[in-house]
């Protein structure tokens, strides 16, 4: 009713000016009415400025959408880029993660997800997938460093893989452990069997180490020095190995709250020394001569004279 209004008093003198000036009227009117709905609840009312000079048709809605109640999510989450949503699952009684972790790749793998969708995992269940990626790269590092560090102590190149030869029995027995108590093979057991690699060469290390300076001091063979060193390094080598065994029974045999989670690192330092402690008595001696004559025969090969250097020498018999 106010445009009309407006419109109407608007008048011409002239003829000819008359419907020109009506419709510029109209237009202003129209702008300042489009101008004051859009400044609605604003606190700065408009201008009467011109938005629109074109007569602008009113397109209904219905035409390009369609209104209706349903259901939708209230969050959209993402993971980088890409919409993200999250699938959380339970182990049952007896299962390892890798159990379940293997089950459901099979799963994916049978259903024939499309090639827009991909799954992975989080939490704990990624945790323990690199933890296996990086394992093979971290017990090659460890070895490695163990190696030259000895072989810069015992400036030999063959001795320090006799007391690497000792940690294929701990971790043996860490696994057995593990598998008597029906234990399951977790990252806290990954850490016992690392650290396994520390405490168990030092049986070999006590041996070759009283071995080696019996042979460059008192120039015995390596078969004498080696069995000296079995009979004096005895004693020290079983304090030692009792000490750690009995420092970790508390870790094995635990029940309070979070025992479950120290246990596996118990099970797998007292498995693992326990078999490499029988083992490595017997073995280690082995190793170390006949990797001796193998020196000695490289020597021998490379026309060096091995039997006339400090530290080589000649093994009885030959």
């Amino acid at each position: 009713m106010k445009i009309g209004s407006a419109a109407r008093r608007v008048k011409s003198p002239s003829a000819n000016s008359g419907p020109a000036i009506s419709s510029v009227a109209a237009n202003a009117v129209r702008n300042l009415a489009t101008n004051s709905i859009g400044a609605t609840g604003k606190g700065v009312s408009s201008t009467g400025t011109a938005v629109s000079t074109g007569r602008e048709t009113m397109i209904p809605l219905s035409s390009v959408a369609r209104v209706g109640e349903g259901e939708t999510p209230l969050v959209v989450n993402h993971q980088g880029l890409l919409v993200a949503n999250t699938v959380s699952f339970n182990l049952p009684p007896g299962v390892s993660l890798s159990t379940a972790i293997r089950a459901i790749e099979t799963a994916m793998s049978r259903i024939g997800m499309p090639t827009s969708i991909r799954g992975e995992f989080a939490g704990a269940a990624k945790i323990f997938q690199q933890s296996l990626a990086n394992e093979p790269f971290l017990i090659l590092a460890a070895l490695a460093t163990i190696y030259i560090s000895l072989g810069m102590l015992y400036e030999s190149y063959v001795h320090p893989i006799t007391i690497l030869s000792t940690l294929p029995s701990a971790g043996v027995g860490a696994v057995l452990a593990l598998m008597l108590f029906h234990t399951e093979f977790s990252i806290i057991a990954l850490i016992g069997v690392i650290l396994l690699i520390g405490i168990v060469k030092k049986n070999a290390i006590m041996m070759i180490d009283f071995a080696l300076d019996a042979e460059r001091s008192l120039g015995l063979s390596s078969r004498d020095a080696i069995f000296q060193a079995c009979l004096m390094r005895f004693r020290p080598i079983m304090m030692t190995t009792m000490a750690a065994m009995l420092g970790a029974m508390p870790l094995a045999i635990g029940a309070g709250e979070g025992g479950e989670l120290r246990r596996p690192l118990g099970l797998a330092i007292v498995g693992g020394l326990m078999i490499s402690q029988l083992l490595t008595l017997y073995t280690t001696p082995v190793i170390y001569l006949y990797l001796d004559r193998f020196r000695l025969w490289g020597l021998r090969q490379m026309g060096r004279g091995g039997a006339h250097l400090p530290g080589a020498a000649p093994v009885p018999g030959e």
